[in-house]
Protein backbone atom coordinates (compact mmCIF):
# COMPACT_ATOMS: atom_id res chain seq x y z
CA UNK A 1 0.00 0.00 0.00
CA UNK A 2 2.89 2.46 0.85
CA UNK A 3 4.49 1.63 -2.51
CA UNK A 4 1.16 2.57 -4.64
CA UNK A 5 1.35 5.74 -2.60
CA UNK A 6 4.76 6.54 -3.41
CA UNK A 7 4.45 5.87 -6.66
CA UNK A 8 0.61 7.78 -7.58
CA UNK A 9 3.16 10.71 -5.73
CA UNK A 10 5.25 10.95 -9.05
CA UNK A 11 2.83 11.36 -10.83
CA UNK A 12 1.33 15.04 -9.60
CA UNK A 13 5.22 16.47 -10.74
CA UNK A 14 4.32 15.95 -14.91
CA UNK A 15 1.56 18.15 -14.45
CA UNK A 16 3.26 20.49 -12.11
CA UNK A 17 6.18 20.98 -14.52
CA UNK A 18 4.38 21.10 -17.49
CA UNK A 19 2.35 24.07 -15.90
CA UNK A 20 5.70 25.65 -15.48
CA UNK A 21 7.09 25.24 -18.84
CA UNK A 22 3.81 26.46 -20.71
CA UNK A 23 3.58 29.30 -18.15
CA UNK A 24 7.69 30.51 -18.60
CA UNK A 25 7.88 29.95 -22.27
CA UNK A 26 4.26 30.62 -23.15
CA UNK A 27 3.20 33.20 -20.99
CA UNK A 28 6.11 34.85 -19.88
CA UNK A 29 4.63 34.83 -16.55
CA UNK A 30 7.09 31.55 -14.40
CA UNK A 31 6.42 30.42 -11.30
CA UNK A 32 7.83 30.67 -8.05
CA UNK A 33 6.49 27.21 -6.89
CA UNK A 34 6.53 24.85 -9.69
CA UNK A 35 10.18 23.53 -8.78
CA UNK A 36 10.51 23.83 -5.64
CA UNK A 37 6.93 21.70 -5.30
CA UNK A 38 7.74 19.22 -7.43
CA UNK A 39 11.48 18.98 -5.85
CA UNK A 40 9.22 18.86 -2.72
CA UNK A 41 7.42 15.54 -4.35
CA UNK A 42 10.33 14.18 -5.25
CA UNK A 43 11.79 13.33 -2.00
CA UNK A 44 8.68 11.32 -0.43
CA UNK A 45 8.52 9.38 -3.43
CA UNK A 46 12.39 8.00 -3.34
CA UNK A 47 11.95 7.57 0.32
CA UNK A 48 8.90 6.20 0.81
CA UNK A 49 9.89 3.39 -1.89
CA UNK A 50 12.39 2.30 -0.44
CA UNK A 51 11.46 -0.29 1.73
CA UNK A 52 9.21 -2.25 -1.33
CA UNK A 53 12.45 -1.85 -3.64
CA UNK A 54 14.75 -3.78 -0.62
CA UNK A 55 11.73 -6.74 -0.90
CA UNK A 56 11.76 -6.85 -4.47
CA UNK A 57 15.74 -6.46 -4.18
CA UNK A 58 16.21 -3.50 -6.92
CA UNK A 59 18.55 -1.61 -4.55
CA UNK A 60 22.03 -1.67 -5.78
CA UNK A 61 23.99 -4.13 -4.59
CA UNK A 62 27.74 -5.00 -5.08
CA UNK A 63 27.13 -9.29 -5.31
CA UNK A 64 31.02 -10.13 -6.55
CA UNK A 65 31.27 -12.64 -3.59
CA UNK A 66 27.75 -13.29 -2.85
CA UNK A 67 26.78 -14.25 -6.05
CA UNK A 68 29.02 -17.11 -6.16
CA UNK A 69 27.51 -18.57 -2.59
CA UNK A 70 24.76 -21.03 -2.10
CA UNK A 71 22.95 -22.82 0.45
CA UNK A 72 23.91 -21.48 4.23
CA UNK A 73 26.58 -19.18 3.30
CA UNK A 74 24.45 -17.18 0.54
CA UNK A 75 21.82 -17.33 3.33
CA UNK A 76 24.25 -15.81 6.10
CA UNK A 77 25.01 -13.22 3.35
CA UNK A 78 21.76 -12.31 2.77
CA UNK A 79 21.24 -12.12 6.74
CA UNK A 80 24.49 -10.36 7.46
CA UNK A 81 23.36 -7.58 4.86
CA UNK A 82 19.75 -6.88 5.75
CA UNK A 83 21.36 -6.85 9.51
CA UNK A 84 23.59 -3.63 8.51
CA UNK A 85 20.49 -2.27 6.33
CA UNK A 86 18.53 -2.80 9.57
CA UNK A 87 20.73 -1.07 11.71
CA UNK A 88 21.74 1.55 9.66
CA UNK A 89 18.31 2.25 8.63
CA UNK A 90 17.10 2.21 12.74
CA UNK A 91 19.96 4.19 13.41
CA UNK A 92 18.91 6.94 10.88
CA UNK A 93 15.54 6.85 12.12
CA UNK A 94 16.56 7.42 15.39
CA UNK A 95 18.77 10.74 14.23
CA UNK A 96 16.45 11.96 12.18
CA UNK A 97 13.12 12.13 14.58
CA UNK A 98 14.80 15.07 16.82
CA UNK A 99 15.21 17.05 13.56
CA UNK A 100 11.54 16.73 12.51
CA UNK A 101 10.49 17.45 15.95
CA UNK A 102 12.41 20.62 16.13
CA UNK A 103 11.50 21.12 12.42
CA UNK A 104 7.86 21.12 13.59
CA UNK A 105 8.51 23.23 16.92
CA UNK A 106 9.98 26.02 14.92
CA UNK A 107 7.13 25.50 11.80
CA UNK A 108 10.04 25.56 9.60
CA UNK A 109 9.19 26.78 6.14
CA UNK A 110 11.72 26.55 2.90
CA UNK A 111 12.67 30.48 2.78
CA UNK A 112 12.17 30.81 -0.40
CA UNK A 113 9.95 33.08 -2.54
CA UNK A 114 7.02 30.86 -2.44
CA UNK A 115 7.92 29.89 1.49
CA UNK A 116 5.78 26.54 1.97
CA UNK A 117 5.84 24.68 5.18
CA UNK A 118 8.21 21.68 5.02
CA UNK A 119 8.15 20.47 8.94
CA UNK A 120 5.26 17.93 8.05
CA UNK A 121 7.90 16.95 5.04
CA UNK A 122 10.83 15.98 7.84
CA UNK A 123 8.58 13.30 9.61
CA UNK A 124 8.62 11.29 6.21
CA UNK A 125 12.51 10.48 6.78
CA UNK A 126 12.14 8.59 9.96
CA UNK A 127 8.79 7.36 9.19
CA UNK A 128 10.62 6.05 5.87
CA UNK A 129 13.98 4.62 7.64
CA UNK A 130 11.22 3.01 10.11
CA UNK A 131 9.52 1.39 7.29
CA UNK A 132 13.08 0.09 5.77
CA UNK A 133 14.15 -1.46 8.97
CA UNK A 134 11.28 -3.66 9.42
CA UNK A 135 11.26 -4.87 5.81
CA UNK A 136 15.13 -5.60 6.18
CA UNK A 137 13.88 -7.74 9.63
CA UNK A 138 11.05 -9.13 6.96
CA UNK A 139 13.48 -10.51 4.61
CA UNK A 140 16.15 -11.67 7.11
CA UNK A 141 12.74 -13.70 8.76
CA UNK A 142 11.96 -15.08 4.83
CA UNK A 143 15.43 -15.77 4.41
CA UNK A 144 15.24 -18.03 7.92
CA UNK A 145 12.10 -19.48 7.05
CA UNK A 146 13.17 -20.78 3.06
CA UNK A 147 12.35 -23.97 2.52
CA UNK A 148 16.12 -25.09 1.79
CA UNK A 149 17.06 -23.70 4.85
CA UNK A 150 15.85 -26.20 7.23
CA UNK A 151 17.44 -28.69 4.59
CA UNK A 152 21.13 -27.05 5.75
CA UNK A 153 20.75 -27.78 9.05
CA UNK A 154 19.74 -31.18 8.44
CA UNK A 155 22.34 -31.88 6.19
CA UNK A 156 24.98 -30.18 8.39
CA UNK A 157 23.86 -32.39 11.63
CA UNK A 158 23.92 -35.79 9.60
CA UNK A 159 27.64 -34.99 8.33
Amino acid sequence: MLFVLAAAIIFSVVPMLLYEVVARYVFDAPTVWAMEASTLVFGPHFMLAGPYLLHLKYHVAVDILSANLTGWKRRAAEIFANTVVAAFAALLAAVSWPLATSSYGMAETSFSAWNPSIWWLKFIVPFAFVMLCAQAIVEIINVVRQPDAQNDVQKEHSA
